[in-house]
């Protein structure tokens, strides 16, 4: 399957001088990767990446930049949202990939690495992976409380999870 939004460059054209690259998705693809993560729409998504080869692997840092219009998960009111979200990645050449059979224990410098795939790294991908992430996962407009109030879905108190434990234990007079 092709990415809505992929910008490759071939790994051996990397080398130790960072090499500043600047990519903007366009509409078609804001609009088609809107669709994948459920975004009412993207307006804006571009990235500045540096790479650079360090003891044969390659580094890509940068930021990405969008505008997102996401929805509130109570009322579906439209969310406008600015994202800056910086990224820090490693792509191991095939040499480094360790066998899939292995146990391996992870430290956080290894959750942000990537196999390269054959000589290709997708900075395009790695913008709409980073956006992905950066989100928030549930978007509360302002007048959210209130819309929950109104469907008798909260009554201003404690929400969350353990909020209906709650009441039941208060109303069994707080046995436990």
């Amino acid at each position: 399957m092709t990415p809505e939004f992929s910008r490759i460059v071939a790994a051996d054209t990397v080398d130790e001088r960072p090499k500043q690259i600047e990519i903007g998705a366009d509409a078609d693809e804001r609009r088609r990767l809107a669709g994948r993560f459920r975004l009412q729409a993207i307006d804006r998504l571009s990235a500045r990446v540096a790479l650079a080869r360090r003891a044969g692997i390659i580094h890509a840092d940068g930021e990405v930049d969008a505008a997102v219009v996401q929805s509130c998960v109570v009322t579906g009111e439209a969310m406008p949202a600015e994202v800056k979200a910086p990224f820090s990645v490693r792509y191991l050449p095939d040499a480094y990939v360790r066998s899939s059979e292995e146990e391996v224990e992870l430290s956080s410098e290894d959750c942000d690495t990537l196999p390269l795939e054959g000589n290709q790294i997708d900075l395009g991908e790695l913008a709409a992976e980073t956006l992905a992430l950066a989100l928030d996962p549930f978007p509360r407009c302002a007048g959210a409380d209130e819309a929950l109030r109104e469907a008798g879905m909260s009554d201003g108190a404690e929400a969350g999870p353990f909020a209906a434990l709650k009441a039941l234990k208060d109303k069994l007079g707080g046995e436990t």
